[in-house]
């Protein structure tokens, strides 16, 4: 049998164990996967383009467990009744190839994108950060609040979106949570004192919805909202300014903001300065940019964080998903046993 875990069960472990404390929980295990990153086998996401969206797998392998996680992208999807972004994942064992864990990856991946969000500016902020502006206040404005300030302790927010209603749920969900709130009327006055900008538009095009006049000195921008080709949203000049870092490089070079700047431009991958090996931020004063499409490794601790908080409660179910015959041999007589009843 595999563990499954559907919408429904990770909507009742996130009533029991709040959205903020599960964010924080998978930051760690984030980082510890992204501390081992020399020891997973990576590739880049594998995605099939159409004119209204984007469907992609993403597998990564490790030691002991292969991951990956199947999810698209349609930026007009929320006009015509349905989410941007639909996913789910599993995890299987490398030994033997067995899928041990499926779960839905919706919910799952707003988490996880928020928790990357705040492990990275965690490492690449100023640690005096208190202000966040959000540029974008889609499905994933509230997670990537409340995960800042989980693991920053950031109370404050700035934002605009161009939809005064995306603005107005914001504002509706995160006001009670104890959250001061500041609706700007435009991305220049949402940045303007922000320590931390998150950068989350859904359109497919070439945009520029942060200009490098925005941005300030000291300020981290997670640029979370551009993930395939011929999608951007900064100004480029930000980048040529900036420490740039990275999730996983070739990835990101067709995907992310970096594929307006030359193929050898420079960027620092995220796990060396979480290992050490290259510093992070190196002034005060220094602007700082993570570049991020959204990784496969990211999924797969999202997984493993996952599946290690629901194992042995009600919150899991048994799928009958893998065949199983008496003689590993026969699976023709398997097939054509009688079936028992029920």
């Amino acid at each position: 049998m595999t563990d499954f875990v559907g919408v429904e069960s990770v909507r009742r472990w996130l009533a029991q164990s709040g959205p903020a404390a599960v964010m924080e929980g998978m930051v760690g295990y984030l980082e510890e996967d992204f501390r081992r990153w020399p020891s997973f086998d990576k590739v880049s996401r594998v995605a099939s383009h159409t004119p209204l969206g984007v469907i992609e797998l993403m597998p990564v392998s490790g030691p002991d467990l292969y991951g990956f996680k199947y999810v698209n992208g349609h930026p007009s999807n929320p006009a015509r009744g349905f989410q941007t972004v639909t996913a789910f994942g599993m995890l299987a064992e490398v030994h033997n190839g067995y899928p041990v864990f499926l779960a839905e990856m919706t919910l799952v991946t707003a988490l996880r994108t928020a928790a990357t969000s705040a492990m990275a500016a965690r490492t690449l902020a100023r640690p005096d950060s208190k202000v966040l502006a959000l540029i974008g206040a889609g499905s994933q404005a509230e997670f990537q609040a409340l995960a800042m300030r989980a693991v920053l302790g950031i109370e404050t927010l700035r934002v605009f979106d161009v939809d005064q209603r995306a603005t107005e749920k914001v504002v509706r969900n995160l006001t009670p949570l104890g959250f001061s709130i500041e609706v700007c009327a435009s991305a220049t006055e949402a940045a303007r004192g922000a320590d931390i900008i998150t950068t989350c538009t859904a359109d497919k095009t070439h945009g520029q919805v942060l200009a490098d006049t925005d941005v300030e000195a000291g300020t981290h921008v997670n640029a979370i909202g551009g993930d395939c080709p011929g999608k951007t949203e900064l100004d480029p000049a930000i980048l040529d300014r900036a420490g740039v870092f990275v999730e996983h490089t070739p990835q990101t070079r067709v995907e992310g903001e970096i594929q307006n700047r030359p193929a050898d431009f420079p960027v620092t991958e995220l796990w060396e300065v979480l290992t050490g090996a290259e510093p992070g931020r190196t002034s005060a004063e220094q602007v700082t940019l993570f570049d991020s499409v959204g990784f496969a490794l990211e999924d797969y601790g999202a997984l493993r964080y996952l599946r290690d908080a629901v194992t042995g409660t009600e919150l899991v179910q048994d799928i009958d998903l893998v065949a199983a015959p008496g003689d590993p041999k026969d699976l023709f007589g398997f097939a054509l046993s009688p079936v028992p009843a029920g």
